[in-house]
């Protein structure tokens, strides 16, 4: 299944997105413990998104809607995208959770199971929109549940001043790492996180033979995390440690965008995300696909997925919340998250920005991230087993210890 991320070359007309006479009782700040939808009331929406360019783009939507909706009033809240989904199954019965959130679409299965979203109104409408594999990142069971707002997946960045030519190969990224750290003491010329099967997937699976839960992602019979090409994957992500040889707990995700960052790495592995956090820091770098395994030629995969706009299950102003999740996927609103933060858009919009068009082209290489209820003891088991494996454990041990979690022996 190669789900790409389809390269934006046109605009689309105006999605339509209705002025609903939009209310409610206004005893509270729209968390979930005010009344229902009602004509003329105020209504305000607390919606959880992330740092770093989302939430300038939230505040700034926000006001965007609530022109178009005087009664209506967005309350951004940080919560950041890998912690929502935990946080809504805290908060939302609580009362004091969100009306709207932002999580990762390989979430959407796990959510659904939880009973903490709903499924979207006006799905066709929205599907007809939006690019097919954003709209496959949030199906489940056949249903939208949710808005996919971007089509994301990570590549391989690197800084202009060091890389002029940037290896097509792993073995290339390791011979140019040994000649780097040679010429700048102290420096690495590749880094990333180890530690998470996110990023060592590109390593393990591979499209569409060996993918997690099988060709289309939904087979819980079929983890592939145990197979002899996952084991053949894993010792080459090992082979990193020639040129990276730090422990997987010193390579996190804030510890290897630092090194990135500051020049301190000539290369990394990240997405759209960290394009305002580089652009702010006045970094001259670049993205190209990624490197390509031993006797490939074809660049690696990569997980891709969306994040996504999800309408709470425990909201009180169910019907404000699913027009301003759709609202957000307008083509006026991409434009406007993709400005601020060059994310990669959901729906045919006009990109100009290198980096944003380097990880479009990784998309033809990336496979969907797993979202059915059992990808969360997927993420969970395989984050424990590349870790080990990284710092030096058996590698056969650690997949067949993970395969057994996620089949839940």
């Amino acid at each position: 299944m190669n789900t790409s991320l389809k390269k934006p070359v046109i605009a689309l007309a105006a999605l339509t997105v209705s002025a609903l006479a939009l209310a409610g009782c206004s005893g509270d700040n729209g968390s979930g413990s005010g009344g229902g939808d009602g004509d003329g009331d105020q209504v305000t929406l607390v919606v959880w998104e992330s740092l770093e360019g989302r939430s300038d783009f939230i505040k700034q939507a926000g006001e965007a809607y609530t022109e178009q909706n005087p009664n209506v009033t967005i309350e951004y809240k940080n919560v950041e995208l890998g912690d929502a989904p935990a946080q809504i199954a805290l908060d939302g019965p609580a009362g004091v959770g969100p009306d709207v959130f932002a999580a990762p679409s390989n979430a959407t299965g796990e959510l659904v199971a939880g009973g903490h979203i709903l499924a979207v109104a006006g799905a066709d409408e929205l599907r007809d929109e939006l690019l097919e594999g954003a709209v496959q990142n949030v199906t489940y069971d056949d249903e939208m549940w949710g808005v996919p707002v971007t089509i994301d997946t990570y590549s391989l960045f690197y800084n202009k001043a060091y890389v002029t030519d940037p290896p097509k190969t792993w073995d290339d990224v390791v011979a140019f790492s040994k000649q780097f750290a040679a010429e700048n003491p102290g420096k690495y010329g590749f880094a990333m996180n180890p530690g998470v099967v996110y990023y060592a997937g590109s390593f393990l699976f591979d499209a569409p033979d060996n993918l997690p839960f099988g060709e289309n992602v939904d087979d819980p019979s079929q983890p592939n995390t145990d197979t002899a090409a996952t084991a053949e994957g894993a010792a080459e992500l090992v082979k990193l440690r020639e040129v990276l040889d730090v422990a997987a707990d010193d390579l996190d995700d804030a510890t290897v965008d630092t090194l990135f960052e500051s020049g301190q790495s000539a290369m990394t592995l990240t997405g759209s995300w960290n394009i305002p956090v580089f652009d702010d820091a006045g970094l001259d770098y670049a993205v190209t696909t990624m490197p390509a395994a031993s006797g490939s030629d074809q660049p690696s995969g990569s997980f891709s997925n969306s994040r996504t706009m999800y309408v709470s299950a425990y909201s009180e102003h169910t019907e404000a919340a699913q027009d301003f999740a759709a609202f957000l996927a307008s083509p006026e609103m991409l434009q406007l998250a993709y400005d601020l933060t060059g994310s990669v858009p959901s729906a045919d919009i006009p990109v100009d920005n290198e980096a944003t068009l380097g990880l479009i082209e990784q998309g033809d290489y990336a496979f969907p991230s797993p979202s059915i209820p059992e990808a969360a003891q997927f993420w969970l088991a395989m984050d424990s087993a590349v870790k080990n494996i990284w710092n030096g454990a058996d590698i056969d041990t650690e997949l067949a210890t993970a395969t057994s979690v996620i089949e839940g022996q």
